[in-house]
């Protein structure tokens, strides 16, 4: 067997077994992305503030609406091609979660999702979370 198409096999087997890992890995439910347990303990210093909410909306409608959607379900423009695909907030599984938690995954993200810690500053990413607490089924 020649070298190029052995290589040729060994990159096709290579590629297979990957894809084949990812599908497995969604399937088995391997997709989730949970927040450390200390970040269940950071507290939201602006939970109830309306002016916050207002100001997570606007925010939410530069940064997040072309992955999440406007109505928060992450079936934005550009969420066809993501893997994983973006959160869908109204869902039970966020809407449970601990605004530390919602806080944490903002601050440091997840490909294909990029932090937003030098993006943002702090009371603009707990603006945010302010706003999504908003969505509900």
């Amino acid at each position: 067997m020649g070298k190029l198409k052995k290589y040729t096999l060994i990159a096709t087997f290579l590629i297979v077994s990957a894809i084949s890992f990812q599908a497995i890995s969604q399937e088995n439910g391997n997709n989730n992305w949970i927040a450390p347990k200390e970040a269940d303990e950071i507290v939201n210093p602006l939970k109830g503030n309306e002016e916050a909410t207002k100001a997570g909306k606007v925010l939410f409608q530069q940064q997040c609406v072309v992955c999440h959607g406007t109505s928060g379900k992450g079936d934005g423009a550009a969420s066809v091609a993501l893997n994983p695909k973006p959160a869908n907030f109204t869902s039970k599984k966020v809407q449970n979660e601990t605004d530390g938690a919602i806080f944490w995954k903002i601050t440091t993200g997840r490909p294909p999702m990029i932090s937003y810690k030098d993006l943002l500053i702090e009371e603009q990413r707990w603006q945010l979370v302010n706003y999504i607490r908003t969505f509900s089924e």
